[in-house]
């Protein structure tokens, strides 16, 4: 949990805007995410490594709760580790619907990518779950908004040759007007623990650029990051939403723009035509990071 008298901010270990652009995609800093509705916005909570159902991650359910009662979310999207230590489904109501239960009675739906915490022992039972909308599939595409927005949902545990050739198929498909992209083990990482999944990027970030993927959505580090744009393309590491590494971030990383690493964290975003607007808020729903993609 936050301590209120370390402050939000440290020298060591505190948010890090350097501010990027990079072949062709802008971040511009804002103060706030809120804006006046308009017509065909897509807003959305995003969530990674969360499922340890344990009072140190109490904060974050709370504070998701109460930006969709301010201003509602229509989906969350998870970047994997959704059930802890393994992704059986015996676990299922003590670290997450009793957690999330007044996202649950709001019918607020929770669409999952797999972690490598959620395979071991949990693929089937996790696939299988309705609260985290699977189908039964381990990846999977979602299109919202009405040709706003095609989100594809992929299982970085086992990135075979099918799943990638599906990947290219409906990346070549899509007419979205965004194309985003959500699974666990980040192409590009400061963390100290894990970093940079290499053989992934390889395989992948191919495919991202090619296509015109703007956003990129991991966890697996339990941290917050917003990379350096990449190929035109924004990454971020959202794996803190149950346990923070406090003091993880490699603050000399090359392509960190901005960090985070004292407390449990959650993002939203919201989308239209136009752009894409981002926060981070942290479990006392305070921002940490702000910006806006073009």
């Amino acid at each position: 949990m936050a301590n209120a008298g370390r402050g939000l901010l440290s020298r060591r270990q505190a948010l890090i805007s350097l501010g990027a652009a990079a072949a062709g995609t802008l971040i511009r800093p804002v103060a706030v995410c809120g804006v006046a509705p308009v017509r065909d916005t897509l807003r959305f909570a995003v969530i990674g490594d969360w499922g340890t159902g344990s009072d140190d991650c109490s904060g974050i359910p709370s504070q998701m709760a109460a930006a969709h009662r301010t201003r509602p979310f229509e989906f969350v999207l998870t970047a994997g580790d959704n059930i802890y230590p393994d992704g059986s489904g015996r676990h299922f109501v003590k670290k997450f619907e009793e957690p999330y239960s007044a996202l649950i009675r709001e019918r607020l739906k929770f669409y999952a990518a797999l972690g490598n915490h959620d395979v071991a022992n949990g693929r089937r039972d996790q696939c299988q779950y309705p609260h985290f909308n699977m189908g039964g599939r381990c990846y999977y595409k979602l299109s919202k908004g009405d040709g706003l927005a095609d989100i594809f949902m992929l299982d970085t545990t086992d990135f075979n040759a099918g799943q990638m050739g599906w990947f290219e198929s409906e990346l070549r498909a899509s007419r979205a007007r965004w194309k985003l992209a959500v699974f666990h083990h980040p192409l590009y990482s400061s963390g100290r623990a894990h970093g940079s999944s290499l053989k992934l990027r390889k395989q992948i970030e191919p495919l991202l650029v090619r296509y015109g993927v703007k956003a990129v959505f991991s966890g697996h580090d339990h941290i917050y990051e917003r990379v350096t744009p990449q190929q035109g393309v924004q990454h971020f590491v959202t794996g803190a939403g149950g346990k923070v590494r406090r003091g993880n971030v490699n603050l000399r990383s090359p392509f960190r723009a901005a960090s985070y690493d004292l407390d449990n964290h959650f993002m939203q975003i919201e989308l239209d035509d136009r752009e894409i607007r981002f926060q981070a808020l942290c479990e006392t729903g305070k921002i940490i990071d702000s910006g806006t993609i073009f």
